[in-house]
């Protein structure tokens, strides 16, 4: 037992008075990820990036977890009153339901990108995947109020720690990730298992920009992706080009709908039918 020191790897909370150590886990210096801190899988992976007394948060995830991530905050002796920001990495319901509950605890600032501050500031259920009737998905989307527009090419400091944003759209028109050294918090571009974020026109799934988003991080000399679901795991360019070659493919694919740049059957097609080529004639 000791005085808190919230600059360390450790963290210190109040029982009847006493003074007891809570274990930091970092995956990385100065990065925990809330479900490795826990030991349980809460949703999506919610990142503190912190320096001394100064943090913020990638993601927050479901409302519902939204006090057990408070509560582990405190423990670890992190100050409310040194949250900078809660940062958005996309407006998908699993990745920001919670933000308007933690904003009103921490009080404390939301950093997103314009075309998802939109979706966030007026609760669209519809963009944000919190309402698909056709399979039943039916949840709450809490306004809240965005007071950081956050770019490309913008900084965003952290005590003595910098974060460089880049806008990885094809996921989502407003997919965000955010460099720090070798470290790349990569959103849902890319998961362990060389799947990528859902694509979907709803919310401005763009198959051409994902191509582009994955070349980016593939070319990039960062060493480790923190994605927003699923194990981190080291850059693998192998892993990245199946994913560049898969997604080049769905974009000449019907399955992808209006997301497909074209349908090269249809092309096909129509020159069989200028062409007066008959089906049980050419067989």
């Amino acid at each position: 037992m000791r005085a808190a020191n919230s600059s360390d790897q450790t963290g210190y909370f109040k029982i009847s008075g006493m003074l007891f150590m809570l274990e930091r886990k970092p995956v990385f210096p100065n990065i925990i990820e809330v479900n490795h801190q826990l030991g349980q899988v809460l949703g999506c992976n919610v990142y503190v990036v912190f320096d001394g007394e100064q943090w913020v948060i990638i993601d927050i995830g479901y409302e519902d977890s939204v006090d057990e991530i408070i509560n582990m905050i405190r423990e670890i002796d992190l100050p409310f009153s040194g949250c900078q920001s809660l940062i958005a990495t996309h407006a998908d319901v699993d990745h920001i339901q919670g933000l308007a509950k933690a904003k009103q605890i921490l009080r404390t600032s939301v950093s997103a990108h314009p075309l998802a501050a939109s979706a966030l500031e007026s609760g669209d259920r519809i963009k944000t995947f919190a309402l698909i009737e056709a399979q039943g998905i039916d949840m709450a989307m809490p306004p809240v109020e965005i007071e950081n527009l956050i770019n490309e090419g913008d900084k965003i400091k952290v005590g003595g720690l910098e974060l460089e944003v880049w806008l990885t759209p094809g996921h989502t028109d407003s997919q965000l990730s955010f460099r720090m050294g070798d470290y790349l918090f990569s959103g849902d571009n890319i998961y362990r298992d060389g799947c990528i974020g859902a694509i979907d026109a709803h919310h401005g799934s763009d198959l051409i920009a994902f191509q582009n988003s994955l070349q980016r991080i593939r070319e990039s000399d960062v060493k480790w992706l923190l994605p927003s679901h699923g194990p981190i795991f080291e850059k693998d360019n192998a892993l990245l080009d199946a994913a560049i070659k898969r997604v080049g493919e769905y974009c000449h694919m019907a399955d992808f709908g209006t997301c497909a740049v074209d349908w090269p059957m249809m092309d096909e097609f129509e020159d069989e039918i200028a062409a007066g080529k008959m089906p049980l004639h050419d067989r």
